[in-house]
């Protein structure tokens, strides 16, 4: 055997809960100003919810609007005091206090962001990594890839049933390759174990549950048949025996804290900044998505089977100050990592303002993207948000001899 896991968690987990809470407030500036500057951290325990951070912005808003943005984001995840459980059981959103401790945009870093040449300087300084895989349908690791599907899917039932399940997931899932060299290769052999963690109503016993929850397993879309045996499969379901107390009111939830299950499941490098309550500027954030673009588009061509992208930038210069191609030991003949890092970055400029335009992440909306699905879905792995387009695969075709 060689083993790798992942794990996931629904947007109704605490510290999912403070992140899309952030991108709530970045979607509502943005949406009324698509040149907002925000920076802003949440914090949810018990039944307290805290905005802190910066914002620089010509959008009217108000600390009034600041709360009823936060409650209405905690009642659309699905604490909205409609389920089965008790009010000491889990969070109501009629029960949540909101304080707002929003100052402005510090003017040091605005000068070096916002330019009089109308370039867009990096927000930060930092590095980046996108990755991509041939392993699922999404270009994406096994594991995070099954563990984020099989998640969704309980979390969807969850919604609909709430007098069963609640919303505060967990899921986890482990993948055989076999030997280290089908790792390397990207050839999962089939899925080993499975672990779902789902709250449950007090009235239903332990065997009830579990059968439940096995049963959206077996039925799970998003894990493919030739990998998921449920008779060969190792399953432990709500292992505890008990979970009933869940959600914010038995734990708490900070932004930035899930940057794992944000991008690869652990199986490639991730940059040193979270994604959600930042503006497009942050270029931890839309250097993430650039990177993973380009990482998308090189294994769609077939130039690799995998392929690591780091992207570092200096706080107030928008060009990288470096752009790397791994792949891993699974290029094609006649393809050389240092050859395609620098074609990559002779073809790409990737300043703030060129992956804003290529991407629209000045404009988030209902009909293309929201920050706030990013923050519940993941920022990277799904199929219909802009940054994750294989647009480009017919120019890297170019580059194979």
């Amino acid at each position: 055997m060689y083993l790798f896991t992942s794990e996931a968690v629904s947007p109704g987990h605490p510290d999912k809960c403070a992140d899309i809470v952030a991108d709530s407030i970045v979607d509502y500036l943005l949406q009324r100003d698509s040149a907002s500057r925000v920076a802003t951290e949440v914090f949810i325990a018990g039944k307290n919810l805290i905005i802190g951070g910066e914002v620089k912005t010509s959008a009217d808003i108000t600390t009034d609007d600041y709360k009823r943005i936060a409650k209405a984001a905690i009642e659309h995840i699905g604490y909205n005091g409609k389920s089965g459980f008790k009010r000491d059981q889990t969070l109501h959103s009629d029960d949540l206090n909101v304080e707002v401790y929003v100052n402005k945009q510090s003017p040091d870093i605005s000068q070096g962001v916002d330019q009089t040449s109308g370039e867009v300087g990096a927000g930060d300084q930092g590095i980046m990594f996108g990755f991509a895989s041939v392993e699922a349908a999404e270009y994406m690791p096994a594991a995070i890839s099954f563990a984020r599907g099989l998640c969704d899917y309980v979390y969807r039932y969850a919604l609909k049933h709430s007098d069963k399940l609640g919303i505060d997931i967990k899921t986890q899932v482990t993948i055989d390759y076999g030997s280290k060299d089908n790792f390397i290769a990207a050839k999962p052999q089939k899925i080993h174990t499975i672990v779902v963690s789902a709250p449950s109503e007090e009235k239903l016993h332990i065997d009830e549950v579990r059968k439940l929850i096995k049963g959206l397993i077996d039925s799970c879309p998003a894990l493919p048949k030739e990998l998921y045996d449920p008779n060969d499969t190792i399953i432990h379901i709500n292992p505890t025996g008990r979970y009933v107390n869940h959600g914010p009111l038995y734990d708490s939830g900070l932004t930035g804290r899930k940057l794992i299950v944000d991008s690869f499941g652990g199986y490639a490098p991730i940059g040193g900044g979270a994604q959600s309550s930042k503006d497009y500027t942050k270029v931890d954030r839309s250097g993430l998505y650039a990177a993973r673009w380009i990482a998308k588009n090189i294994v769609a061509a077939g130039i690799s089977k995998k392929a690591l992208v780091q992207i570092g930038y200096a706080i107030g210069v928008a060009k990288p100050v470096s752009v790397s191609v791994d792949t891993q030991f699974t290029a094609i003949d006649g393809i050389k990592d240092e050859e395609l890092s620098a074609k990559v970055a002779e073809r790409f400029a990737l300043t703030p303002n060129w992956i804003t335009r290529a991407f629209n992440l000045d404009k988030p909306s209902k009909d293309s993207f929201l920050y706030a699905d990013a923050a519940a879905r993941g920022q990277v792995g799904n199929a219909d948000y802009p940054w994750e387009q294989i647009d480009r695969s017919g120019w890297f075709e170019t580059l194979k001899k």
